[in-house]
């Protein structure tokens, strides 16, 4: 027979509820940013975009790139892309993608700096589905804190969730940050911009919630915080 304290929020329902919920919401986003472009084509972690305007018509050629974890998306001004769709020319889903030189030269990028941007994005692909999987760790035994092992438990792996995923962050911010300083460097005569993707936002709302729920579940291992030791019903 099951004991009462190993069934889902037999006691401190409030408090397990909320962590579930913070905890979810950081795996879907940990795990959405994970599988970006080109596999989820609106997720992406850094834009490329030309600032040239020639006063000429729209064409076909190619001024924006998007980089993803696991590919790019080239995009001219007849396709722009959307929050939720992206009809450009892409390469992959590929592990340690190499892109053609013909997609990222029609920006003048230089193969340095694009290498540059694809090591980083390898790191971080391995993170974020690092920091998924323990964040998922933590939502399960979030479920049972009428139990002061499985609290501990789902504690020590929001923990170690929270780190993986500020680390994530860290990096994503890093190359995004480097590249915008790079691109001044390739002469006057090239004409882009960076900016940071929807996927650098989804990771830095992540780990605001791990960190809310270390907070939540830390309160209730140690019965503080107005979080009260309940009286035993077993």
């Amino acid at each position: 027979m099951v004991k009462p304290q190993h069934r889902p929020f037999h006691a401190h329902r409030i408090t397990s509820l909320i962590a579930l919920v913070l905890l979810f919401t950081s795996f879907l986003l940990l795990l959405l940013v994970g599988i970006s472009l080109t596999i989820i084509k609106a997720i992406y972690i850094i834009r490329v975009y030309s600032t040239a305007d020639n006063g000429q018509p729209a064409t076909s050629i190619a001024t924006e790139l998007r980089f993803g974890v696991w590919g790019l998306c080239a995009s001219s001004a007849l396709d722009e892309p959307s929050w939720f769709t992206n009809d450009g020319t892409c390469y992959g889903p590929k592990l340690g993608y190499n892109p053609p030189s013909a997609i990222t030269d029609i920006l003048g990028l230089d193969a340095t700096l694009v290498q540059g941007v694809l090591k980083g994005l390898l790191t971080v692909l391995i993170l974020h589905l690092v920091a998924a999987g323990f964040s998922l760790c933590a939502l399960i035994p979030s479920m049972f804190l009428a139990s002061h092992s499985f609290t501990i438990a789902s504690l020590v792996f929001a923990i170690i969730t929270a780190l993986f995923s500020t680390i994530v962050f860290a990096i994503d911010l890093a190359v995004v940050i480097v590249v915008k300083n790079q691109l001044p460097n390739l002469g006057s005569s090239i004409k882009l911009a960076a900016d940071f993707g929807n996927g650098v936002w989804m990771v830095l709302t992540a780990v605001i919630l791990t960190w809310a729920a270390v907070i939540l579940l830390s309160a209730r291992a140690c019965y503080c915080c107005g979080i009260r030791r309940q009286p035993r019903k077993f």
